[in-house]
């Protein structure tokens, strides 16, 4: 039997972190066993034998394998030699039985032989005839002519070892798993297609992608941007297959006008191509898939309801319990005038989500002092007023479930005042204007995740609330979207506010208003300008300006270097960014020749900055307070924010 023994540092590196991970390499005599569980067969054919239950590793486990084991410091163009490798050390080179699994069929085998650099096994059947066919039926003789076919050679990843007690084929069924999840979510077509082979691939490509998958698989992005992700890698594979066949069929000495027009097409899909690429590679990093984001949410919105048709309105009146002097006070401040037309309804309700959800146009919901815990998001798809009966610290809606966002608002003009809300695990943010217009007054917004989203085409008006405690920004700001902010304390966030430019040709300038605003003590920056790097500015790939008090310098003021800065700040993103370099073709002549040119120089200033972290700068940016998206910015009081005041991250 075949082992893979661990060096003595291992051995003490392992004692030390106490780690019992299933994809460590134990040495054999310490064997007492199987270390792995049994994954029993569930209906079905109950002949074929148990296989082992290989498909439930953790994310480390996982990451330890691919990091320390199969795929190291490898480029992406050593990535099948150093796979071949590692299986060659710990995958039993024969007499070893296996599920050969298809989508079409299970059938036991006999493994005889591996050939390790073609990552395939030669097999014979296990006789009598023993499988499992799904559509179809399979006999001795088909199966043996179909395995002729392939001269008795199958994929490593499409076996999965039987299950025996005695732990000899443990590790040939971890190896094996690893193999057929890397292939199956992590590795990529075109990643061998990449010029730039100077980077490490796993750090680059591997470990992103394995936390992006763990991350939706532990629901912790939301369902918009995994529909968005699945989209972008179903177009991009397309869009390989496509450019793989025309590039195929082009002949290197051919001057005909077929082939001409070929290499023009081949451009275009060679552009969509990186642009497919480009978009993926922002949601693969855990950074910047949450500073740049997505613009569309697949998730159907609640259908609008419109006016009543007997054409009264309702007042909801919410409230667990309440007292009579309360009851007095509502009835004298607001119920009698809301009801004094005779056309108005008043209605109870113990839960403000059924009040919200009870709601036609123009209705009212007043919520009454309390803490409600809520179970589900807060969905206003029609024009209402949702308004708390005293201070915001006296009416408390709090969200404990996981979600998307806690309130989503999609109506033409919706009014909330007056009330607290506490996130918990809402991913897209505390609240999201989709679309329409939402004005907020006198509220306090305790985030845990994400702050206050405002969509492209979409208006927020937002008068003396209080925002504090998100892990991205306070607010973002999209394209197109009309923001007004007066009075407002945004602080202790990642940042304090996040305008989004993509650099889309549909896209326009959003429309911001910032007026006696205090935005203090934020890891980031007060307010940050995220835009694309249209290779104009090549010194710099974040630019700084501080509006901060001279009692109160800025975080480079205060002598801060850049490896003293708070962990995961916004440098940190141009890092990730200088090591995500544009790919470039070479080409000739005309338009072609000078993106291509311009593609270089991109390459040519990411590659040099990826090498020398220390070479990225800070300079002031004293053209964006003045910049035409902002139609008034007065007032406002910068604190203690942890980068600086303003700021522009190119990406």
């Amino acid at each position: 039997m075949k082992s893979f023994w661990l060096t003595n540092d291992d051995e003490e590196d392992d004692e030390d972190d106490g780690d019992d991970s299933g994809t460590d390499h134990w040495v054999s005599d310490h064997k007492s066993g199987t270390q792995l569980q049994r994954a029993e067969r569930q209906g079905g054919n109950a002949c074929l034998p148990d296989t082992f239950q290989t498909n439930h590793l953790l994310f480390y486990e996982r990451f330890k394998a691919y990091q320390d084991y199969m795929l190291g410091d490898c480029k992406q163009s050593e990535v099948k030699a150093f796979t071949a490798d590692y299986l060659e050390k710990v995958v039993e080179p024969c007499d070893w039985q296996a599920l050969w699994s298809t989508d079409v069929f299970d059938v036991l085998v006999e493994v005889q032989d591996v050939d390790f650099s073609e990552l395939k096994a030669s097999v014979k059947l296990v006789l009598p005839l023993q499988c499992e066919t799904r559509g179809c039926e399979l006999t001795e003789e088909a199966m043996n002519a179909l395995l002729e076919a392939t001269q008795h050679m199958v994929p490593l990843h499409e076996l999965q070892v039987v299950y025996e007690e005695s732990g000899d084929f443990d590790q040939t069924a971890l190896s094996i798993e690893h193999l057929r999840f890397f292939y199956k979510h992590i590795w990529r077509k075109w990643d061998e297609e990449d010029d730039d082979d100077d980077f490490d691939y796993f750090v680059r490509c591997v470990e992103p992608r394995l936390r992006l998958y763990y991350d939706i698989l532990e629901d912790r992005v939301p369902a918009g941007l995994v529909a968005e992700y699945q989209s972008l890698l179903a177009r991009c594979s397309q869009c390989f297959h496509e450019f793989s066949l025309l590039r195929s069929g082009l002949s290197s000495d051919s001057d005909s006008e077929l082939d001409n027009v070929s290499m023009v097409e081949g451009l275009k899909l060679y552009e969509q191509l990186e642009t497919f690429k480009r978009k993926l590679r922002i949601i693969e990093n855990p950074l910047l898939r949450y500073v740049l984001g997505y613009k569309g949410n697949a998730r159907q919105q609640c259908v609008q309801r419109g006016p009543r048709a007997a054409g009264i309105r309702v007042v909801h009146i919410v409230s667990a319990s309440t007292t009579a002097s309360q009851l007095q006070s509502l009835l004298n401040d607001r119920l009698l005038p809301l009801c004094s037309a005779g056309d108005t309804e008043v209605q109870f309700h113990s839960d403000p989500v059924l009040a919200v959800g009870s709601c036609y146009q123009n209705d009212i919901v007043i919520i009454l002092p309390g803490h409600y815990s809520v179970t589900s998001s807060i969905f206003l798809p029609d024009s209402i007023t949702v308004e708390g009966f005293g201070l915001p610290d006296e009416v408390v809606i709090e969200n404990k479930n996981k979600g998307d966002s806690f309130v989503e608002s999609t109506g033409a003009e919706i009014k909330i005042s007056n009330v607290k809300f506490i996130q918990h695990d809402a991913i897209e943010g505390i609240l999201c204007v989709r679309q329409g217009s939402l004005q907020m007054e006198n509220c306090v917004l305790q985030c845990e995740t994400t702050g206050v989203i405002v969509r492209t085409s979409a208006q927020l008006s937002m008068d003396m609330c209080d925002i504090y405690g998100s892990k991205g920004a306070g607010v973002e700001i999209y394209p197109g979207s009309v923001c007004r902010l007066v009075g407002n304390g945004i602080h202790h966030c990642k940042d304090g506010i996040l305008i989004k430019d993509f650099a889309d040709e549909h896209d326009v300038m959003p429309s911001i208003t910032l007026e006696n605003n205090v935005i203090h003590n934020n890891e980031g920056y007060g307010v940050i300008l995220v835009k694309p790097n249209s290779g104009e500015d090549q010194t710099d790939q974040i630019c700084t300006y501080s509006m901060s008090s001279p009692e109160e310098p800025a975080a480079e003021e205060r002598g801060q270097t850049a490896e003293e800065k708070p962990e995961g700040d916004v440098a940190d993103l141009a890092v990730i960014s200088r090591a995500s370099p544009m790919l470039t073709t070479p080409t000739s002549g005309g338009v072609d020749g000078d993106v291509a040119a311009s593609s270089a120089r991109k390459w040519r200033l990411c590659r040099q900055l990826s090498r020398n972290k220390e070479s990225s700068s800070s300079r002031a940016v004293e053209g964006l307070i003045d910049h035409q998206m902002f139609v008034s910015i007065q007032g406002n009081q910068f604190k203690r924010n942890g980068m600086s005041d303003f700021g522009t991250f190119l990406y």
